[in-house]
Formats: structure tokens, C-alpha cells, sequence
């Protein structure tokens, strides 16, 4: 992949001069060989009206075997194996039973092979005295050790993990622990609240107005059709059209209870879709509320790519594989 990279970026360096060749070459009458820069001159037959043979059908080929190999979003979004492991530039902070657990502005964001980034805070910088090491379960792995709660009245089993001799890729993990999100009560990224898991900067969120017209169909039924969707492209998910409420049949939709957060959007309430007999549960979300940086969605419905049919400009779009599959 890496020659594939270095040749693509050599071409498009490239690619100016030969548009301009291409341009010239139908109306000119003299051989071409004399008027081509050394590094592009043809190895290819020349023909007599003066266009280049071989050499133009070489690059043009060159160009349609690049777009063969460029990866979808999805495949380059993240690190896909191995470790990865950064210093970050945030102040982040973790309480537990209205405690202070950990304090940190040199807090390592650890990527490991398909899942989302972690903290790992110096020991420095977390009251080690308000956790306590487990004794070693048998069977588990060994090197890890495992960390519960010790603040009075409050019972948590497993709220950090810590590696007693990392090596290789992990060593930066030395004197670091690492702690279960869920165990923990509330995370801030300087001074706001960040959900689910940590932002990964490399994910970036953005939200355009578009004139596409969109139409939503689950059973043959039309359920959604407007003119002013909202798109929304996040790295490494399929693109999602939100809707105005105002474009959707909202009679066929009974608000649910389900409420999900994501780091990058905020809250999303959800709707189910009934049909005769059938109920789609969760087919529909909105951020009533979302966060100030993802203004444009709010209050807008977005179906599942991955479970209607959904058509764009009148072409229906294959179902994408996503983890909501």
C-alpha cells in the first residue's frame, strides 16, 4: 500500500503537465518529442499526426488503476491493527462517588486494534489511595492487574486495569493505569462532560445542507421524502441524511424509552416504526440537544441506512455495513 501511496502522489504531482499535453496534442502537427520535458518524453510509438501513442494510454491507465485502489473511508478511519499510543493535549478528569478520582494533563490516548481510544493516566496523577489492587483471579492473564474501589460506601469491583511489566508496544504504559468507563461516573475533557468513550481525533463530524432529494422506504412504503436533508459524514460510518420532522410520516412513529450518547453528537432519543403488524424498534433517532459544535441536526429524524431503503437523487443506495447492521 505504501507504493501504491508514494506512485499516487508522484502522479497527481505530475498530472497538471499531462492535462496540458493532452490538450495540446490533437491540434498539434509537429512530433511531440522535442517539446516534452525529458522526464515525460514518450517511450511509446509517436504517430505522425503527432500524438502520443503507449505513453498517453500508459498514464490514463495509471490514473484508472489509482482510483481502483483507493480505500473506502471505512478502511482507513483508524488504526486497524496493532497499538498505537500518544501523549494528549487535554486536561482530563474522572470522578467517582463525587470523588476526584484522577487529575491529568498527561494523560496517554492508547489505540488498540479495532476499538476505541483509552485513557491511561500517570499514577501520579490518580489517588491511588482510594483503589485497591484485586488478588489474581485463576486463569486470568498474567501481567494485568486489576483494580477495585476503596471509597467508603461505594461497591465496584472492577473499576481500573494496569500492566505490571509492559513491553514492546505497550511500554509507555509503565506507572499508567487505565480505567473501565462505565465504572466511572463522570469524565471531563477540560471542563466538558464527553460520553461513551474518549473523542478520537482522528474521527472528524460534519454537517452540510443539501438540495438531494431523499426518500425513505421500508416494505415498499414510503415513510420519509424531502428536498432539504441535513448530510452528516463521520469518519469510518456510512453517510446519514437527517430529515425534518415536517418531511416524515410521524403517525407511523411511537417514541421509545432507548437513549444513546455519542461523544462527537450528544443524546439521541429514539422512534420505532409501525407497520400493520410490524414494529421496527429504534429505527429513528434525533438530537434534540446536540452538542453546541452540531447545531444543524437538531430536532432532524435520521432513519438506518442499514435497514430501509433509501434512495438519493431517485437512485436507491446499497445498505451499508456498519457496526448497527
Amino acid at each position: 500500500m505504501a507504493s501504491v501511496t508514494t506512485a499516487a502522489v508522484a502522479f497527481d504531482e505530475l498530472r497538471p503537465r499531462i492535462n496540458c499535453l493532452l490538450v495540446a496534442v490533437d491540434s498539434c502537427d509537429q512530433p511531440l518529442c522535442q517539446a516534452l520535458p525529458r522526464s515525460l518524453s514518450p517511450r511509446g510509438k509517436l504517430y505522425a499526426s503527432g500524438k502520443v501513442g503507449s505513453t498517453v494510454k500508459t498514464l490514463r491507465d495509471a490514473d484508472q488503476t489509482m482510483a481502483k485502489h483507493v480505500p473506502a473511508a471505512a478502511e482507513r478511519a483508524r488504526l486497524k491493527d496493532g497499538v498505537h499510543i500518544e501523549l494528549s493535549p487535554r486536561r482530563v478528569r474522572a470522578y467517582l462517588a463525587n470523588q476526584l478520582l484522577a487529575d491529568s494533563e498527561k494523560v496517554l490516548l492508547v489505540f488498540e486494534t479495532k476499538r476505541p481510544p483509552v485513557y491511561w493516566f500517570p499514577i501520579g496523577d490518580v489517588r491511588m489511595d482510594l483503589i485497591a489492587i484485586k488478588e489474581p483471579v485463576a486463569g486470568a492473564a498474567s501481567g494485568t492487574e486489576r483494580w477495585r474501589s476503596k471509597i467508603a460506601g461505594h461497591v465496584a469491583d472492577n473499576v481500573a486495569w494496569s500492566y505490571t511489566e509492559p513491553s514492546g508496544d505497550l511500554s509507555p504504559l509503565d506507572a499508567h493505569i487505565a480505567f473501565y468507563w462505565n465504572a466511572i461516573d463522570a469524565w471531563y475533557e477540560e471542563d466538558e462532560e464527553v460520553f461513551v468513550h474518549p473523542r478520537d481525533p482522528y474521527t472528524r463530524v460534519d454537517t452540510v445542507h443539501s438540495s438531494r432529494r431523499v426518500r425513505v422506504e421500508v416494505d415498499g412504503q414510503v415513510i420519509a421524502e424531502t428536498n432539504r436533508p441535513v448530510l452528516l459524514f463521520e469518519t469510518g460510518l456510512p453517510t446519514r441524511y437527517y430529515i425534518p420532522k415536517l418531511d416524515v410520516r410521524m403517525n407511523l412513529l411511537e417514541p421509545t424509552d432507548t437513549v444513546t450518547h455519542c461523544p462527537y453528537k450528544g443524546a439521541a432519543s429514539y422512534w420505532s416504526l409501525r407497520l400493520g403488524d410490524k414494529t421496527y424498534k429504534d429505527l429513528v433517532w434525533a438530537y434534540r440537544r446536540p452538542i453546541p459544535e452540531i447545531p444543524k441536526i437538531e430536532n432532524l429524524l435520521c432513519f438506518y441506512n442499514e435497514k430501509v431503503d433509501l434512495y438519493v437523487d431517485g437512485a436507491l443506495q446499497g445498505r451499508p455495513v456498519s457496526p448497527f447492521s
